[in-house]
């Protein structure tokens, strides 16, 4: 019998989630931000979705959330035209970054003293964080907003997206190196620095590209339109989730679709995998983060393996044993029904 996902639900947010992303593997676990519409990005312990608090400041939806490798700073893109830092041990506000339009995106360089942003106003801009009252480096040439900038080749380089083209740039020269034109509006974009992958998703296409050269080393094709796709760490497999609010998992090497099911209660925006590729994140339209197992039964933070026959038991002793509102419960036994299977509530009501 083949043991069946059993999701866990992490509420809170009251409006979309559209990005989320992992810190690096620190000595307390790995830690994980979620952006939202609702202004109030999150941030939680990465393997078992515990909520640890909520960055309050930013008047306007939250378009992009990053954290740096040691999860010690977080940075979020917002509508209200800044992108901000923060203490993301405190939750204290550190610097506030003020844009001429809304933005989109932020990355932290591997040192965490630069931070890249991009957005509406089509330019990537890069400031350092020590001298944040200082003019940023300016890299113009997109032709129209950019949705997700990333530092590359250990922050020589960075590659953007706008509607339907990638650019890779050359840091010291703030130069363009090469440009890749897709058929269909970039929907998300992921570097992979082991192996200098890019992942690039447009319309029902997950397409992998040298982020070197930009270069294609293959694409898949999914039945939905695609919003977002994370490659496993070990480049075993990779996550996908689109329109049609179901998760796709595929052989990397192969191209086979290994898994599919009903991931969310809407659109799914957002999918990435944990640094230790145990889990992966998915983020959605109904206002719900839910963190899946790589391997399904796999004893793995808050999921406990069990034998077929004693599953239904343990999982109901789970239910009862997890915090969770009473809302988390019903939106549980929906799914569960959806997928015939049981959900684990991991968060206690946030009160934001």
């Amino acid at each position: 019998m083949a043991m069946r996902q059993t999701p866990l639900t992490c509420s809170g947010h009251t409006r979309p989630v559209v990005d989320l992303a992992f810190s690096g593997v620190t000595p307390y676990g790995y830690f994980l931000i979620s952006a939202c519409k609702d202004g109030k990005p999150m941030l939680r312990q990465g393997d078992t979705g515990d909520w640890i608090g909520t960055f309050l400041g930013h008047k306007g939806a939250v378009w992009g959330a990053t954290l740096n490798t040691d999860a010690t700073k977080a940075a979020t893109a917002a509508a209200d035209f800044t992108a901000k830092v923060w203490d993301a041990v405190s939750g204290d506000e550190l610097i506030t970054l003020a844009h001429k339009h809304i933005v989109k995106s932020v990355d932290f360089t591997q040192d965490s003293n630069y931070l890249l942003t991009g957005g509406q106003d089509k330019l990537l801009r890069i400031y350092d964080l020590s001298k944040p009252e200082a003019e940023p480096d300016v890299v113009s040439g997109h032709t129209s907003g950019i949705k997700k900038a990333l530092w590359s080749s250990d922050d020589k380089q960075i590659l953007s997206a706008d509607d339907k083209t990638v650019r890779l740039w050359d840091r010291s020269t703030m130069t363009e190196v090469k440009s890749l034109n897709v058929a269909m509006s970039v929907s998300s974009m992921e570097y992979v620095p082991e192996g200098q992958i890019l992942v690039i998703t447009y319309g029902k296409t997950i397409a992998f590209h040298s982020a070197e050269t930009l270069e294609q080393i293959k694409s898949f094709e999914a039945p939905a339109t695609i919003n977002s796709a994370s490659l496993h760490p070990a480049k075993e497999c990779l996550v996908a989730g689109g329109e049609d609010f179901k998760l796709y998992k595929y052989d990397y090497n192969t191209g086979e679709e290994l898994e599919s099911y009903k991931g969310h209660f809407g659109p799914i925006h957002c999918v990435r995998f944990s640094p230790d590729g145990e889990l992966y994140a998915s983020g959605s339209e109904d206002g719900t983060l839910r963190l899946w197992q790589t391997t399904v039964g796999k004893t793995y933070g808050l999921w406990k393996c069990v034998v077929p026959e004693e599953e239904n038991a343990e999982a109901a002793k789970a239910r009862t044993t997890l915090p969770g509102t009473a809302e988390e419960e019903i939106v549980a036994e929906e799914i569960a029904s959806e997928n015939s299977d049981t959900v684990y509530s991991s968060t206690p009501e946030v009160k934001a």
